[in-house]
């Protein structure tokens, strides 16, 4: 009974010294934050490429060789993205700031009107647009005023010019190093783990993997094609800002749902504002009616799969509470350790439902079950084999 006692004691210890532990990086990411967003961008590019690296290591070529051709190819994609990108947005931000006056006009003249008469009441009156502009006008100058002020401040003391070129210019070099070396740090790493926890610990490993490789691997791609999809569909349907907008909706795929109605939210009010007929506003349904359909029966099944897991409310909570906890960074890192901490909480389901508080003491006795719960060395008692 004392030793028993006595095990208990050493396994409370234990558990306290990984949570202290895990306080601990918690509260070292939040002091580094600032200087550790080129780091993560580099180690996520680093792990993107990585599965290309072992097929041409693979296919006979040296590690070195693999990650420069890697390397190279990564690079050409991003900056043929910014050269292609880069203008094209440009020039659709200069016809929205152009279009701007007819888009004010027509909720002032045709979309408000119409909501007065269908709701019976004056929401001119009530909103006043003539005190509204004047506040905007005032607050424009001493925004204009503060952020002189501030980019005096900055141009004079040079250290955020400095910080952002240093962080744009390291990133292509943390990038070629975290690739090269990618399997010895995995090795060092594994070589870290406690020998008792090693197979546990390299099953969740594999699963986290296999949801991020979902998430980050097949959602980008997803996001990419829809972008794309979307962008020459409501350029075909004849809208000016239809590229800008396909673009947007795009990026709002990884939060269900918001970046469809978003992109028809907006796609039908420039086909009003631009046309001011039914017929475009149906080409805009038709294109985003189209893009759900090969979304969910094409290029969700085959590119991500059902191993995020992630509801839609999870994906907004993650990104606000990062954003909040850790600024930038942490809306960085909301997605990946969510979906991570997902793989986490379905293993402790499973060891609960295996364990004698949810069978019952005397059901586990007779079956022969073990308690995972009393004794975390124990292997996990599932039908599941390991991949």
């Amino acid at each position: 009974m004392q030793s028993q006692a006595l095990d208990d004691i050493a396994r409370f210890l234990r558990r306290l010294q990984w949570a202290a532990l895990g306080l601990a990086v918690c509260w070292l990411v939040w002091v580094l934050a600032p200087i550790l967003t080129p780091f993560v961008f580099a180690l996520m590019l680093a792990w993107l490429g990585d599965p290309l690296v072992d097929r041409l290591e693979r296919a006979g070529r040296s590690r070195n060789v693999a990650v420069t051709l890697v390397f190279t190819a990564m690079a050409l994609i991003v900056l043929a993205a910014l050269l292609i990108l880069v203008p094209l947005i440009e020039r659709q931000i200069n016809t929205l700031v152009a279009s701007w006056p007819h888009y004010r006009e027509w909720f002032m003249l045709t979309a408000l009107p119409w909501v007065e008469q269908r709701l019976g009441v004056e929401l001119t009156d009530w909103l006043d647009f003539s005190h509204l502009s004047q506040l905007v006008r005032e607050n424009w100058d001493r925004a204009g005023g503060l952020a002189a002020t501030v980019l005096g401040y900055l141009s004079r003391s040079g250290f955020a010019v400095i910080g952002l070129v240093a962080n744009v210019a390291l990133l292509p070099v943390i990038t070629f190093f975290f690739l090269r070396d990618w399997d010895a740090l995995v090795e060092r790493v594994a070589s870290l783990i406690p020998r008792d926890h090693l197979d546990i610990v390299s099953r969740l490993a594999r699963e986290s993997s296999d949801v991020l490789s979902a998430f980050l691997r097949g959602q980008f791609l997803v996001m990419l094609v829809l972008g794309v999809m979307y962008g020459l569909g409501l350029w075909a349907v004849g809208l000016d800002l239809g590229i800008l907008i396909g673009l947007i909706a795009g990026l709002l795929t990884f939060v269900p749902y918001l970046g469809p109605a978003s992109g028809i939210l907006l796609g039908v009010i420039a086909a009003l504002v631009q046309y001011g007929d039914w017929q475009h506003v149906a080409g805009v349904l038709v294109v985003f009616g189209i893009g759900q359909v090969i979304e969910s029966y094409v290029l969700t099944p085959k590119l991500v799969g059902d191993r995020i897991g992630l509801h839609p409310v999870a994906v907004i909570f993650a990104v606000l509470a990062g954003g909040q906890l850790f600024g930038f960074l942490g809306m960085l890192l909301a997605l990946p350790v969510s979906a991570v901490v997902n793989v986490l909480l379905r293993y402790a389901q499973e060891r609960y439902r295996h364990s004698r508080l949810y069978v019952g003491t005397h059901a586990a006795l007779e079956d022969g079950v073990p308690d995972p719960l009393a004794d975390p060395h124990l292997p996990l008692p599932t039908d599941r084999k390991p991949e």
